[in-house]
């Protein structure tokens, strides 16, 4: 059924992505060394992929064809002594989505593409958690090629990061939309997001210490995460699993819970995202846990505002990206002027928190 619908959505002509038209390396016959091109994509019998492009004996006006292997895999070798742009076509019709490809002597670039769907979808999924609401974010190419596998971002405050009409203020993180444009322009690379809906426990579950305000439960509430809903997610999707692709990302208390969940799970949580962090939070108790951290994170990301009656606690979360630059970690440190800290705020930064973390296609 599947591969009739691709079929369908191909004679109607829709979603057809034209190549990013410019100067291509000249065609060097015999000269440079082989690149190998390989199209992960399972096109059904009697269909094929071509590859046009600029260089290498490639044009745009005609496909050249890949050969099919076993895997759903097609082949196309090229010999070149510099920068091929290629882009993979459908049945030499219809463009794989996004902007094209770019192919280096000597390389074998893996790509899967997407040529049919423009747009990622969610599913509901309250069952896998007890306490918590769970909603899953699928990218545009989750089910047109099953080849692939996806990183991860665990997120706090779900009810916020969808919808506008359910989140808090009326304005919504927009991740959906976020990510669909990253996918269509390559600055984000395909993700699956996990959206967890905060409870009337939020701040003990959000927080490693009593601080005061009676919180502390953030050890029993990253257990559920890391121990009981991730197994599910890495059972029920394609993901790659591993703390490389894996990343926890929240904004105030949901900032400070991520780095602390760095701290005490990193074996899990290779990525953090710590945006307009509570840093503050019990006299600023995460910095020397995060200073002394077992294992450096794969990145992180932290940010803030400057603006507003707390200034978004701008000196505390500096000396927070402090402590992760003196360790030595892979960091972006942002501080958007004029930011306060709002939703308004968090769904402009999402983008390059994102990018960063799971990186460009």
């Amino acid at each position: 059924m599947r591969r009739l619908s691709l079929c369908l959505v191909f004679w109607l002509g829709c979603a057809v992505s034209e190549p990013v038209q410019s100067p291509g390396t000249p065609e060097l016959a015999g000269a440079g060394a082989v690149a190998h091109l390989v199209v992960h994509y399972p096109t059904g019998f009697g269909h094929r992929i071509t590859v046009r492009g600029a260089g290498a004996g490639l044009t745009w006006g005609t496909g050249r064809d890949a050969t099919w292997s076993s895997g759903d895999r097609w082949l196309l070798d090229v010999r070149t002594s510099g920068a091929v742009e290629c882009k993979p076509l459908f049945d030499d019709a219809v463009w794989a989505q996004g902007p094209n490809w770019t192919l280096s002597p000597g390389q074998t670039l893996d790509v899967w593409p997407r040529f049919f769907h423009v747009a990622g979808r969610l599913e509901h999924r309250p069952e896998l958690d007890a306490a918590h609401d769970v909603v899953v974010y699928l990218p545009p190419s989750y089910d047109e090629n099953p080849a692939e596998r996806y990183p991860v971002v665990y997120m706090h405050d779900g009810q916020n990061l969808f919808d506008d009409a359910k989140a808090f203020g009326g304005v919504s993180w927009d991740v959906a939309g976020a990510l669909d444009r990253g996918a269509a322009d390559a600055s984000i690379h395909e993700a699956i997001v996990v959206a967890i809906a905060n409870t009337a426990a939020r701040i003990s579950e959000y927080t490693p210490t009593d601080g005061g305000y009676g919180g502390g439960g953030a050890d029993a509430y990253l257990h559920a995460v890391a121990d009981q809903l991730k197994p599910a997610i890495d059972r029920d999707y394609r993901t790659s699993g591993d703390r490389a692709h894996t990343a926890i990302l929240g904004s105030s208390l949901g900032g400070l819970v991520s780095a602390y969940a760095g701290v005490t799970r990193p074996e899990v949580f290779g990525l953090i995202g710590a945006m307009s962090p509570s840093t503050w939070w019990d006299s600023t108790w995460i910095l020397p846990r995060v200073t002394a951290e077992p294992a450096n994170p794969v990145r992180v990301y932290v940010d803030s505002g400057d603006a507003g009656s707390s200034q978004d606690d701008v000196a505390d979360t500096a000396n927070l990206a402090q402590a992760y630059r003196g360790r030595g970690a892979t960091l972006d440190y942002v501080v958007q002027h004029g930011g306060q800290h709002s939703e308004v705020y968090w769904r402009q930064r999402l983008p390059g928190a994102l990018g960063f973390l799971v990186g460009p296609r």
